[in-house]
């Protein structure tokens, strides 16, 4: 029955050959609902890194600062941004954009980077953010053209550890808002029975829908996860809509609300971030092609999508949210709705646009207790790991491979564990150092291209088996000739 189903509401959706087709348009009784489950799949991780981040600089859950509203303000711009450069993949401006269902949002990579530049430093922090986002932004705008000649440098070793390496960053700040998060450390509401059973109550929630639902329950299992957590914090008392009912209708951006600031820790560690952004959202567009219309993507499409990738994040900077990407998730629904159509994830994006001018809804999200919002990034961050173990699957295990492998995390996972060992290094390079991130990619990258790959015996024979024949014609030729 259910495979009866799916059939019938494609054919109302259109013909195969038109579902393969990035520029046909479903009925719009399709279209816009379609839209909407791809801002479902990707709204809790969109805004979620504006929440770490606010959180580490001192103003976010639980932190009682006056400056509180910022949160809520960069929430809505995570929204109001995701949009704007979601339109700018789907519908295109000259050589910029894909002209694909791409699904942009605000990036979870360069979590690890930013966290060290604004720990416990306030609303003040962010000017050196946006200072790094806008740079970083240009420089993947830069090399768009060249993108695909840096794939070499970066096979499924590299990759999957960097993406490894990004999740196993991340996990500590999942367990610390689970227990209740930065500001209630060292007080015995830390690490609470109460709180873990919030943080439980949504995991718990999350793998149900996940794994025992179907179509879109099993899509918005977070966000059902996160709701259902929500409405057992409000039975314990959590939940507080003094906020809510404190903010605006509407509200339109503001230009640098930050201000701006340059410094060479945040320029260099949000420009190599961006590069390998680049190269994460060159495979988001292959698989988008692949398993939305059974093809390769072509040089003009990962050209047109880097360019928005880069030019989407340094646009951003000036309204001060955090850098954007493609949205892998969004990648995953579209190779399960076999619905190739940009104009339904164009839906998507004005409903986003709208979304972000509405502070009421980035209270709502606000409101949302911090041992909620553990248990969902629990979740979401351990995909994160999981998915850098998918990417190493496909690497084959060489005693080279092993050897770069695990030199890498060695020294990544390391300086993340004992940032103490760089205390006579330069701030700057202490900074990017010790986020463990950019050491174990920068060692996989150069050991990569360094160390010659392995001979196997097979490839020994073939070559043997090869000159052999080659030896033979040779002789043949010869006794031709005389």
């Amino acid at each position: 029955m259910p495979k009866e189903s799916s059939s019938q509401t494609n054919s109302l959706l259109g013909t195969p050959e038109q579902l393969r087709d990035p520029n046909y348009t479903p009925p719009i009784g399709f279209a816009v609902p379609l839209g909407i489950q791809h801002v479902l799949a990707m709204f809790i991780a969109n805004v979620t890194p504006a929440i770490i981040i606010c959180g580490a600089a001192g103003f976010g859950f639980g932190s009682n600062s006056p400056d509180f509203g910022n949160m809520v303000y960069m929430m809505q711009m995570c929204m109001f941004l995701a949009g704007i450069t979601t339109l700018l993949q789907t519908i295109g401006i000259g050589p910029v954009g894909s002209r694909l269902p791409i699904v942009q949002g605000t990036s979870f990579a360069f979590i690890p980077i930013l966290i060290p530049l604004v720990a416990g430093q306030g609303v003040a922090a962010m000017a050196v953010v946006t200072g790094g986002v806008l740079v970083g932004g240009l420089v993947q705008a830069a090399i768009a053209p060249f993108v695909g000649r840096l794939r070499f440098a970066l096979p499924p070793l590299v990759t999957g550890l960097i993406v490894l390496m990004i999740g196993l960053s991340l996990l500590r700040v999942g367990v610390q808002y689970a227990a209740g998060g930065v500001p209630a450390m060292n007080t015995p509401a830390f690490g609470s029975l109460e709180n873990w059973l919030i943080a439980g109550v949504v995991i718990a929630t999350t793998l149900g829908f996940k794994f025992f639902c179907k179509g879109m329950l099993s899509v918005s299992s977070v966000l059902i996860g996160l709701i259902v957590g929500y409405v057992v914090a409000y039975m314990f008392g959590q939940v507080s809509f003094g906020n809510v009912a404190r903010a605006g209708y509407f509200e339109l951006p503001k230009i640098l609300p930050f201000g701006i600031e340059f410094t060479m820790t945040a320029i260099i560690g949000v420009t190599l971030m961006s590069l390998i952004s680049a190269i994460e959202t060159v495979g988001d567009v292959s698989g988008i092609t692949k398993g939305g219309a059974d093809r390769e993507a072509t040089d003009v499409e990962i050209k047109g999508a880097t360019f928005a990738d880069g030019l989407g994040t340094a646009f951003s900077s000036f309204f001060g949210a955090l850098p954007n990407t493609s949205f892998s998730q969004n990648v995953g629904l579209i190779a399960m709705t076999k619905v190739m159509s940009r104009h339904v994830v164009t839906f998507g994006g004005i409903f986003l646009i709208i979304c972000g001018l509405i502070p009421k809804i980035g209270a709502v999200i606000a409101s949302i207790p911090i041992t909620v919002l553990g248990g969902g990034v629990i979740v979401m961050f351990g995909m994160v790991v999981s998915s850098g173990v998918k990417m190493l699957a496909d690497v084959d295990w060489t005693s080279r491979n092993m050897l770069i492998f695990a030199l890498s995390v060695s020294v990544g996972l390391g300086l993340m564990l004992e940032p103490s060992a760089l205390q006579h290094a330069h701030p700057v390079v202490k900074s990017l150092l010790a986020t463990g991130l950019l050491p174990a990619a920068s060692i996989a990258i150069v050991l990569n291209l360094a160390i010659p790959e392995e001979v196997k015996a097979d490839q020994v024979d073939e070559a043997v088996e090869k000159a052999e024949q080659a030896d033979v014609s040779t002789v043949e030729a010869k006794e031709v000739h005389a």
